[in-house]
């Protein structure tokens, strides 16, 4: 794919790109209703197209939300949600004056799983007045980026995702995370199962090491690869507003919230598609 704006033709709504590789909003859909099949085909490849899509103005209820969400596959429930809550599907995060947290480094969703997210969708439902941008990158363009030798080289490396941070944000211990969620081991460069794109599969987030390395080596690399996330021409920057929705293609992008706007509160929602197991396809 090269560099220029990504052409796209749809019937059932308009695009408007946010760059010329990442993001686009589309116009004319109302999620609170049923959807045409043929829609959603349209909204799943525009989603393969630019990799992130978003929508305005969704005033929604939650069990819309996770009805729009499950038209793409069956949705996960996470392992820190309370086992009480109703619709387990939704996935809160919310951060402010009391709870100076976010999720402001670049990751990828539930990378630690043997099934990874296909994709996740993201409300906004408490905005702050000014900050709180949802910052997403490339990795496609993240992979293309790197010398010839360089993306020879990943494509023989497999890595560990480890989702303890989980266990450690919640004060418990992590062996009691691994039981149950095992560190998963993924290629470093993974073939996307519907465009056949390659993408760098590795985050700062849930990545703890490069099989076949030293420590020292696999932290090297792994810093190297890190970077490419954070080169502007690989991403775009979503500004939020109440009942605006952002879905995104966690095999072929990741995403950085900003954490820039304490002590306002920021409330979203999530409800994440299981994806499949990563795999690496060489050239035939």
């Amino acid at each position: 794919m090269s560099t220029s704006t990504k052409q796209a033709s749809f019937t059932g709504f308009s695009v408007e790109p946010l760059t010329p590789r990442i993001g686009a909003e589309l116009h004319g859909i109302d999620l609170s209703r049923p959807l045409p099949d043929e829609v959603i085909q349209e909204i799943r490849q525009a989603l393969l197209t630019y990799k992130v899509i978003f929508f305005r103005d969704q005033d929604i209820t939650q069990e819309q939300h996770i009805a729009f969400a499950r038209r793409f596959g069956d949705l996960e429930v996470h392992p820190i949600t309370p086992a009480d809550q109703p619709n387990p599907e939704i996935f809160h995060l919310k951060a402010g004056a009391q709870r100076p947290r976010g999720a402001d480094l670049w990751h990828s969703d539930v990378t630690w799983r043997e099934k990874p997210s296909l994709g996740s969708v993201l409300r906004g439902r408490v905005i702050p007045e000014v900050g709180g941008d949802t910052l997403f990158s490339d990795m496609v363009a993240a992979y293309e980026g790197l010398s010839p030798a360089m993306k020879e080289w990943v494509c023989t490396l497999t890595a560990v995702h480890d989702g303890g941070l989980f266990a450690t944000l919640q004060g418990r211990p992590v062996e009691e995370f691994h039981a149950k969620y095992p560190p998963q081991e993924h290629p470093v460069v993974r073939t996307h199962p519907e465009t056949g794109e390659r993408a760098l599969y590795v985050n700062v987030a849930f990545t703890t090491r490069i099989n076949g390395l030293s420590k020292k080596e696999s932290d090297w690399l792994l810093d190297h690869l890190f970077a490419q996330a954070a080169i502007p021409e690989y991403q775009c920057r979503f500004r939020w507003r109440k009942n605006s929705i952002a879905f995104w293609d966690n095999r072929a992008c990741q995403h950085y919230a900003a954490a820039d706007y304490f002590p306002a509160v920021r409330e979203m929602e999530r409800v994440t598609i299981i994806g499949d197991r990563p795999f690496f396809r060489a050239e035939e």
